[in-house]
């Protein structure tokens, strides 16, 4: 799984403080996304920006020790090579990823960093996860955020995992939901904000196959030489012919051929070379909403 950007090779089996200093993660599939703070890419406005604050709380160093008994490894849920991932518990009881970044990997001065994490507490969307709180005591960078019940789509797709297999429906809603999110930072926050590291693990699922796009990573290519890459890849598969082997054969054919072909139609739209061939993502969010009634094949 891909949860700080680059995992290392050896395998790992408000008002805010909790009690139990023993808190061990919830068993099943793991959390996943996420990586180091970048600031995302914005719309630049003319003149200097005044620093609003950050709508979350601040957590002290001490509460966090608490939380994950010391950032122990019973707490631990991940470890990649920019950061660690925690599982801890507010007061109200609520569940969260607690990510302690690796300074070292970040050069962003403290202001800058302030100045993200202030932007990143004002998106408010259904379908963006929500940061939860963060603590910069001691020269630490830490962010608690929501609490994936079912982990990321990469680890349900590719993981380990027997027995949860997705099927056409609850794959059609994640891509729906995914692509509200980007709706979202691109279409409705001003100024616009672009993610930068859209991928699987960063597509996080919730209780009834809820979906929500996670926080923004480190990419080592740029995002212009990224789009121009998969797009070389991915969009001779995409073609009338050839979509049929895209599909998982964990569906089985279970599926319904027409709806398959027009969401692959929609995903080669999306992967255009050039970015003026491309549908903003109101327009895919409206071409996949019908796919959400869509039923497999008798």
């Amino acid at each position: 799984m891909q949860c700080c950007c680059k995992k290392k090779k050896e395998p790992k089996p408000e008002d805010a403080a909790s009690n139990n200093c023993n808190t061990v993660p919830p068993r099943g599939v793991p959390y996943g996304g996420g990586g180091s703070m970048r600031e995302p890419r914005a719309a630049k406005t003319g003149g200097p920006q005044k620093a609003l604050p950050i709508e979350a709380p601040c957590l002290t160093l001490d509460e966090l020790n608490k939380m994950t008994d010391n950032f122990g490894s019973k707490a631990l849920i991940e470890e990649g090579t920019n950061c660690r991932v925690f599982y801890g518990k507010l007061s109200d009881g609520e569940e969260v990823v607690i990510k302690k970044l690796d300074t070292s990997t970040l050069p962003d001065p403290d202001t800058d960093f302030t100045e993200q994490i202030s932007m990143i507490s004002r998106l408010k969307d259904p379908y963006f996860s929500q940061l939860r709180g963060y603590c910069l005591e001691k020269n630490n960078r830490i962010l608690l955020y929501e609490y994936a019940t079912m982990g990321c789509l990469h680890e349900i797709l590719h993981g380990n995992k027997s027995g949860n297999v997705l099927d056409w429906g609850q794959r059609v809603k994640i891509a729906y939901g995914a692509a509200r999110g980007l709706e979202y930072l691109h279409e409705k926050v001003q100024p616009p904000i672009v993610h930068r590291d859209i991928r699987s693990s960063n597509v996080l699922v919730f209780d009834d196959y809820e979906t929500k796009i996670a926080d923004f990573g480190l990419s080592n290519v740029s995002s212009e030489n990224a789009a121009r890459l998969h797009s070389t890849r991915a969009t001779p598969r995409l073609s009338e012919d050839k979509v049929k082997q895209c599909v998982d054969p964990k569906l089985n054919n279970d599926y319904p051929p027409k709806a398959v072909a027009k969401l692959a139609a929609v995903a080669a739209l999306c992967v255009q070379y050039e970015a003026d061939f491309r549908p903003n993502m109101t327009i895919v969010v409206k071409a996949l909403q019908p796919l959400l009634t869509s039923k497999p094949a008798s």
